[in-house]
């Protein structure tokens, strides 16, 4: 459980996080994501990329795709290396649980 270091004068405690997700928060798709080093902080944003809807099979292809940001965040560059090892613990679970999906895509 993740808990944050509370100050009372001279004796530090740490109190457990009560974690709280407001109803004004919206959920977006994310397909790609960019990170940007800051001089003391990780800038992450992520994107959805909305490819252009094709009427026409004659005419030209794209020479690019759109991606739209839904979210960007900026990380302590001190917290960095706790965020990447729950990200990689938790991909770790998944492809455990997930396995056969992964290895059949890919194969194809």
């Amino acid at each position: 459980m993740a808990k944050k270091k509370a100050t009372t004068g001279a004796e530090e405690i740490e109190l457990p996080i009560k974690w709280h997700v407001p109803d004004s928060i919206t959920t977006r798709f994310a397909s790609n994501m960019t990170i940007q080093v800051l001089e003391y902080e990780f800038k992450v944003s992520f994107f959805e990329t909305k490819p252009e809807i094709r009427t026409d099979p004659k005419a030209p292809l794209p020479t690019e795709v759109r991606a739209d940001c839904v979210a960007s965040v900026i990380i302590n560059a001190a917290k960095m290396p706790g965020f990447v090892k729950a990200l990689q613990r938790q991909l770790e679970l998944y492809e455990a649980k997930h396995q056969s999906n992964i290895t059949n895509s890919r194969t194809k």
